[in-house]
């Protein structure tokens, strides 16, 4: 059955140009203009993803997903101009799964989405003791880092750091080889679909904001390491 996708932006070139790029993806898209509508909508029938314009009037993504999360639990993958929007949600625990600043390609919103839809569906699998939970990757253990990619969870000293699916699997790419040095390009490859370009110094922004969640949580976190010119590295203590 296809999975349903609720986008909500006040920008009509962005929701047709998403949808039919999502459509011809095989998913099921019901788009929304306007933000009031989107969370009656949200509400009261079945969704698998939403995918939230953080700017909107009336009433903008922030509010909408917090509303929404009082309602429900939903993947929600956030569209935003500023990253500094992103790191404040985020910061506040509210939920958000993944982030995506405009402009952007529509061929990575398509792979950013597929990467959330199966990550929840591991999430569902693992609760219900299904064979998909049974074939899930163990769970990386580094020092006071735990990771787990079956269930996405990511924990320092036992509390919850809460990252994106990108940031998620840049950090899994460093920490399943500590000590090991990698390239921007090999942390892209790792995060992102080969058909997709991203400029390598998105690695950069990706990296800023991990530690900047992980400080939160311990001020003297320096787990990821930069080599200069190089790359980075996951120390484990």
């Amino acid at each position: 059955m296809s999975q349903t996708i609720a986008l909500v932006d006040d920008d009509r070139n962005i929701l047709t140009s998403v949808t039919m790029a999502l459509e011809a993806e095989g998913f099921r898209v019901k788009a929304f203009p306007d933000s009031m509508n989107a969370l009656r909508a949200l509400t009261q029938e079945p969704f698998d993803l939403a995918i939230l314009d953080i700017k909107m009037p009336r009433m903008d993504g922030l509010e909408l997903l917090g509303k929404l999360r009082k309602a429900r639990d939903l993947p929600v993958i956030f569209l935003t101009s500023d990253d500094d929007e992103v790191d404040e949600a985020l910061g506040l625990r509210m939920g958000a799964d993944d982030y995506i600043t405009k402009p952007f390609s529509i061929r990575l919103l398509v792979e950013r989405a597929r990467a959330v839809l199966r990550r929840a569906e591991l999430g569902r699998a693992r609760e219900q003791g299904t064979p998909d939970a049974a074939g899930a990757e163990a769970a990386i253990e580094r020092g006071q880092l735990v990771l787990d990619p079956g269930r996405h969870l990511c924990t320092w000293r036992g509390e919850p750091i809460a990252l994106t699916v990108t940031e998620f699997l840049i950090l899994k790419s460093l920490a399943l080889h500590p000590g090991h040095v990698k390239s921007r390009n090999q942390l892209l490859d790792a995060a992102y679909d080969s058909e997709v370009y991203v400029d390598d110094r998105t690695i950069d922004s990706h990296i800023k904001r991990m530690r900047k969640k992980f400080k939160v949580v311990d001020q003297q976190f320096n787990g990821i390491e930069t080599l200069y010119g190089v790359g980075y590295r996951y120390r484990q203590a």
